[in-house]
């Protein structure tokens, strides 16, 4: 009897053996990932417990010093800029390659390799966006027109492939690991993808929903619920600003004829909810030392390992620090010894749609005016992790890549519809950042900006001499107004674009009389501008509370302008609570519930700071009575945008029983005031719900910030619940999910002052004390001294590395 019990153990230990072994599917093999030598186990330590006096780095023309400080922040000193970009891809590679790599796959469509048949739709859209085809003529644009970029591209390339190459089993990012898959060669071509990714990230367009609206509400409703220039509007160039130039000629066609399709399509993916930035610069005349100040926060999802990595970057001829981006070349927000950039979002209309009539169904040849134009078809062949490949066949027209078709979102063979997009063409936005980071002054600035296409971004600049400045860049279309609102008829010839905005007509200020500039992603210009300027999501709070917090402020220090970064005063609550309780009336006098929520509300003085129940109350009321005034639009089949939080307020200050607030499906004729109690009634529903299960509704704890890891499924290497204030539409926006993804403030004296923050760590490793510990500092509102440093000014270095 006892070998019969030996066996059953055998065998249970074999097919153990077999399972740990063996990947199913998606999932990895447990025993390379439980293996004490090679597995998770080795990714327990910190950068500062393997230091490394040489480390070997082949190519180099000379000496390259690497110092890190006591944040793990590397400064790298070379003698060229060949050598500076090879070390700086080794060392980013070093603590950041699972990233870089996993990021450049995601934005050419490949993450089906790594996690399976789930990603398979999210990759075929991806491609058929046309990101990685936007990259390809990226690259060759570098190579046949700027090839000193292009060669500084390549050794980036060798740095981080020279890292990979030294990299051993054990010290693979446990990323890697866990998926059960190895990094693959780096490539210049990878750079310019994830400049292409980065602007898909920040780019959106809602054609598709406006079309339904135009076809749901008609021109004249339509117009009034979203206006182009609302009342109030605060634009980015100060108004009044003087055009100095002659604009070209843009024919409006005679006769417009739109497709009137109700269109019941999945649109393509917006940018996240709470992205956004801000960043402003004062002059000397508004400073307390008389020097300019820059300051720049990028509002982004919350993610770890953080999207940026900091640097200093030095040879004899500049020496830049800031944000970097893992995969890119040089500082993409930053200062250098003369002058200081930092950019927002532009949120700017570059995607446009048009509808395709092809010939037949083998869809070789689509009309275009009298006659049938040509297509070309590239088939993407999508790896699929445990599953045959994939093969998808995308059609290409001259407008871009067929999006929609019978194949793919939709079951109609009348729908086909090719996505025009800038990033299609070729650009070298890599060449802006490489000037700007060795940049002296304003003519250096300008002449950086003039190779950026996209995304269009709001650069702000502020230099020593005293220049501050700010540029709404990239390559804008030509349009006729309202062109690219709808989605257009890809068969009529006059829907074309009629060329681009000239770099030098791109709406741009310098030394204005007020003493700053700012922007916050609200509109560029006031209406005198002479070119079509047109987005949905034009933001109309931070900017105002921002104007108006540096129109009356003088004697500014760096330190006032770090507070105005962690403001967090609520503006949209300050315009519409007071409307709310007035109307709410004395319906709730005799519940006591209801009554302790409005004394609160009441005695509220409109900051989001942490440790406030005000802001929990009023975002819920907020959210209920929202949806219960656009009830009706919002149940569509088809999809729509709804009316903007700052548009809603005006009609219910402006119009309280007008028609827009009558739901015309009941019998009743309602008012704001109808919805206003309805909404009321959800929060003391929500209230109650939350105070059972949760108890405190603090402001912090009820948004709970949470910063994610990249892959939402590794929940144990995310952080969560920080205790914070601020929120989206607030200066401070930080939200449940996202916020400033980088905090920069930098005085331009003789003496340059700079501190910067982020919340992550500069190690990917979550195993590492590198891979959280800015997070606590960026949760306060403090920040790190981002001074640039020499050599042997790097004080509390953990330790050096000379690149041989």
């Amino acid at each position: 009897m006892k070998y019969i019990g030996f066996f059953v153990v055998l065998a249970l230990t074999i097919a153990l053996g077999v399972a740990v072994s063996t990947p199913f599917g998606a999932i990895p093999p447990l025993a390379p990932l439980l293996d004490p030598n090679h597995g998770f186990w080795q990714n327990s330590i910190s950068e500062d417990e393997l230091a490394q006096d040489e480390l070997r780095l082949d190519n180099l023309s000379s000496e390259v010093q690497v110092i890190y400080d006591e944040n793990l922040i590397p400064h790298i000193f070379a003698n060229n800029e060949a050598d500076l970009y090879r070390a700086q891809g080794y060392i980013t590679a070093k603590h950041r390659l699972w990233q870089m790599e996993f990021q450049t796959m995601a934005a050419a469509g490949r993450i089906s390799e790594i996690v399976g048949p789930l990603a398979l739709d999210l990759d075929r859209m991806t491609r058929r966006k046309g990101l990685a085809y936007g990259a390809e003529k990226g690259i060759k644009f570098a190579q046949e027109t700027d090839p000193e970029t292009y060669a500084l591209l390549e050794a980036y390339a060798d740095g981080v492939n020279q890292y990979i190459n030294q990299l051993e089993d054990a010290q693979l990012p446990i990323e890697y690991k866990i998926l059960n898959y190895r990094p693959e060669p780096w490539s210049a071509f990878k750079s310019i993808l994830l400049l292409k990714y980065m602007t898909d990230m920040l780019v959106g367009d809602r054609d598709l929903e406006y079309s339904n609206l135009r076809k749901i509400l008609g021109d004249v409703m339509l117009d009034k619920l979203y206006p182009e220039y609302p009342i109030g509007v605060e634009p980015i160039i100060e108004a009044g600003h003087k055009w100095d130039f002659k604009p070209l000629e843009v024919t409006r066609p005679d006769s417009i004829n739109y497709p009137d399709d109700q269109l019941v399509i999945d649109p393509l993916p917006q940018p996240a909810d709470g992205t956004g930035s801000n960043n402003w610069a004062v002059s000397g005349s508004k400073t307390k030392n008389g020097n300019p100040i820059l300051a720049n926060d990028p509002h982004l999802s919350l993610n770890l390992p953080s999207l940026w990595y900091s640097m200093q970057l030095t040879t004899p001829n500049h020496s830049v620090k800031g944000a970097t981006l893992p995969g890119a070349l040089g500082v993409i927000s930053g200062f250098n010894e003369n002058i200081a950039w930092g950019v927002t979002n532009a949120t700017r209309d570059t995607r446009d749609w048009y509808k395709i009539t092809f010939q037949d169904k083998s869809r070789k040849a689509y009309r275009y005016g009298e006659k049938w134009e040509q297509t070309t078809f590239r088939i993407e062949e999508i790896k699929v992790k445990g599953e045959p490949t994939f093969k998808d066949t995308v059609v290409y027209t001259h407008y871009g890549p067929v999006v929609y078709d019978e194949t793919f979102n939709s079951n109609r063979q009348d729908v086909n519809f090719a996505l025009k997009w800038n990033v299609h063409e070729g650009s070298n936005e890599q060449k802006t950042f490489l000037k700007l980071n060795t940049g002296r002054d304003h003519e250096d600035y300008n002449a950086a900006l003039d190779n950026y296409t996209a995304p269009a971004q709001n650069f702000v600049f502020a230099s020593k001499s005293g220049d501050i400045a700010m540029r709404i860049q990239g390559k804008f279309p030509l349009k006729w107004k309202g062109q690219g609102k709808f989605f257009m008829d890809g068969a009529d010839p006059r829907m074309e674009w009629q060329g681009y905005i000239p770099n030098e007509h791109n709406a741009s200020t310098l030394n204005p009389e007020r003493g700053f500039v700012s922007s916050a992603n609200q509109h560029p210009t006031d209406s005198t501008y002479p070119y079509y300027v047109f987005d949905n999501s034009y933001e109309f709070y931070r900017n105002r509370r921002l104007n108006n917090k540096l129109s009356e402020m003088s004697n500014i220090t760096v330190e006032d302008m770090q507070g105005l970064q962690f403001d967090d005063y609520y503006l949209h609550a300050s315009e519409a609570l007071p409307i709310m309780l007035e109307l709410i009336g004395s319906d709730f006098e005799n519940d006591a519930e209801a009554k302790k929520y409005i004394s609160i509300l009441k005695q509220w003085d409109f900051y989001a700071d942490p440790n406030q129940n005000a802001p929990t109350l009023f975002y819920i009321w907020w959210r209920e009575l929202y949806s219960q005034i656009w009830k009706e639009l919002s149940e569509n089949l088809a999809p729509v945008v709804l009316p903007n939080y700052y548009q809603t307020v005006l009609f219910m200050k402006n119009e309280p029983s007008g028609e827009v607030f009558d739901l015309k499906k009941t019998s009743e004729i309602e008012t704001v005031a109808t919805h206003v109690k309805l909404g009321f009634y959800g929060l003391l529903e929500a209230m109650k719900k939350w105070e059972s299960e949760e108890g405190d509704f603090s402001w912090a704890n009820y948004k709970r910030t949470k910063i994610q890891h990249i892959v939402p499924q590794f929940n144990s290497f995310s952080e969560e619940n920080f205790y914070t204030g601020g929120g989206a539409g607030i200066l401070n926006a930080t939200s449940g999910r996202s916020g400033a993804s980088w905090r920069m403030v930098v005085e331009l004296g003789p003496e340059i002052k700079a501190f910067g923050i982020y919340p992550g760590g500069q190690s990917g490793n979550p195993g590492s004390k590198f891979y959280g510990n800015f997070i606590p500092i960026w949760a306060n509102g403090e920040y790190l001294n981002f001074d640039l440093r020499t050599a042997d000014q790097v004080e509390g270095m953990l330790f050096k590395t000379r690149l041989n």
